[in-house]
């Protein structure tokens, strides 16, 4: 039998290798898909179907943002007394429900309310799929898994916003009106494909009443190493805000690249993050390896600093490529990342906490991010040469910060986890 192309055996390297991991990949698809074409014309339904300002709106998303973040850590508590499976399915069950709703709202407070119930089905839907996805696979599946599904995440999310653009391009506010209904379908099917997966060992802990005994040792509010990587983690993940905000911001603002070069940047991060993670996961397989990412993705983040730095006075086709080139690096800032906080998580999680783990980590990642939009947009459009630096040295010293905290909780994992799963190894 012939050997299969090279091409064919590029792309048969992006289906994830056991069947579990490819349902969940399938599940990853599904929901990007229903979210990603919702979102797509969200501003467009916000302010033209429910009638609110963009003041309003805004204010609105703020708010849920705000709910997600206070629910994160009680409904940790709750994934890991229930189950990671029972509680994800009834997330997406409740996103659903949520979705089924907004056709109806009408008001800034009807959007408020349902928004917030939104954000609460979110944080829980958040926190039990990566409880259910570290308990469930073996510790060497863990990571590739983890990369399949980003992949199969953003494959999703672009497939949304192609039908989403499409819902637009019939300039027809009762085709707008509806689409969170094609989102709720998507969710409640995923509801129940995820109730049909099988149980992960916290689950089956949960049906054999084990999760009602006191668990020994302390909690992740009294592991500070844990947190504060949590924390620098969520600073790391401000290469975000210079992909999607900042960099398209001084784009249009600050050089005389034409504005569809925009499409081109997105579309580039997309094909970029669909198709390399899986390989980019092969890197890591301990805590000294994602260290070396976190050096690496910092190196690629200052990069990208400085190249759009300079592009405020360069002109023509020059400007175009260094714009393209600060994207691209910020992108390999984000797929770097990206395997080392799989790897934190896997390892630096107590199991038998994972989703209250999950709910303190979710915190304190949102508070090293949320600041980043207003702050890396005044300062880049204000402070000029100086603001893209100062942007690039608050990422710098996050990354510095983690190698301290990053060892701290491994040692805290070695004194306090159980011995089979504190598998943690020297980074110093």
């Amino acid at each position: 039998m012939p050997s299969p192309s090279p091409a064919r055996g590029f792309l048969a390297r992006l289906i994830p290798p056991t069947p579990l991991s490819r349902r969940l990949a399938v599940q990853s698809m599904v929901f990007a898909l229903g979210e990603g074409t919702f979102n797509t014309g969200s501003a467009v339904f916000l302010t033209q179907v429910v009638g609110m300002s963009a003041a309003q709106a805004g204010l609105g998303i703020s708010i849920t943002m705000v709910a997600s973040f206070l629910f994160s850590y009680p409904l940790g508590l709750v994934v890991d007394r229930m189950g990671p499976k029972r509680m994800w399915s009834l997330a997406a069950f409740g996103r659903g429900a949520a979705f089924l709703a907004l056709p109806f709202v009408d008001s800034f407070g009807q959007y408020v309310v349902v928004g917030v119930v939104f954000a609460a089905f979110e944080a829980l839907g958040d926190t039990s799929r990566e409880a259910y996805i570290l308990d469930v696979m073996s510790r060497e599946e863990r990571l590739s898994t983890q990369a399949y599904l980003y992949s199969w995440l953003n494959a999703g999310f672009t497939l949304g916003a192609i039908l989403g653009g499409a819902a637009l391009a019939f300039d027809n506010l009762d085709v707008i009106r509806f689409t969170p209904w094609f989102a709720a379908a998507l969710m409640l099917a995923n509801s129940v494909s995820i109730s049909r997966m099988p149980k992960a060992p916290h689950d089956l802990r949960v049906a054999a009443g084990e999760v009602r005994q006191r668990i020994a040792g302390p909690g992740p509010i009294r592991n500070v190493g844990w947190i504060l990587t949590e924390l620098f983690t969520g600073t790391m993940w401000t290469n975000q805000v210079l992909l999607n905000i900042v960099i398209p911001l001084w784009l249009v603002q600050r050089t005389d690249a034409p504005h569809v070069l925009l499409a081109w940047l997105f579309g580039t991060n997309t094909v970029l993050c669909i198709f390399l993670p899986p390989y980019m996961s092969k890197m890591v397989t301990d805590l000294r390896s994602a260290m070396r990412n976190i050096g690496i993705a910092t190196a690629f983040f200052v990069v990208s600093c400085v190249i759009t730095m300079a592009t405020h006075s360069t002109v023509g086709f020059l400007t175009i490529a260094l714009v393209w080139l600060g994207h691209v690096t910020v992108t390999g800032a984000e797929l770097f990342l990206s395997a080392a906080n799989w790897t934190f998580q896997a390892d630096l999680m107590d199991p038998r906490r994972r989703g209250e783990y999950q709910g303190v980590g979710d915190v304190f990642a949102k508070a090293g991010f949320l600041w980043a939009p207003a702050v890396y947009t005044y300062l880049a459009m204000n402070w000029g040469d100086a603001g893209w630096l100062l942007i690039a040295a608050i990422v710098s010293v996050a990354a510095l910060c983690l190698r301290w905290t990053v060892a701290a909780a491994g040692r805290f994992a070695e004194r306090n986890f159980p011995v089979a799963d504190s598998m943690v190894s020297d980074i110093s």
